[in-house]
């Protein structure tokens, strides 16, 4: 229980009469988390890429170039 419920009344009153919105919110994000984990599971961790060297001989800009 919300220690500030014993310190704020009407949070408690607003609880009996609309319901426990944040920890409905907080049950709903979970499950939309399990629902994606499941259909869209998290990649693998790969090894970071090497950055390629590049050589200004090969891409000078000029005729003939890609």
């Amino acid at each position: 229980m919300w220690a500030a419920q014993h310190e704020a009344p009407i949070y408690s009153r607003l609880i009996q009469e609309r319901g426990d919105i944040p920890a409905q919110v907080r049950a709903a994000a979970e499950q939309t988390l399990r629902d994606l984990e499941r259909v869209m599971p998290a990649p693998l961790p790969r090894a970071m890429p090497t950055q390629p060297t590049h050589s200004p001989a090969l891409n000078s800009g000029g005729p003939g170039s890609l």
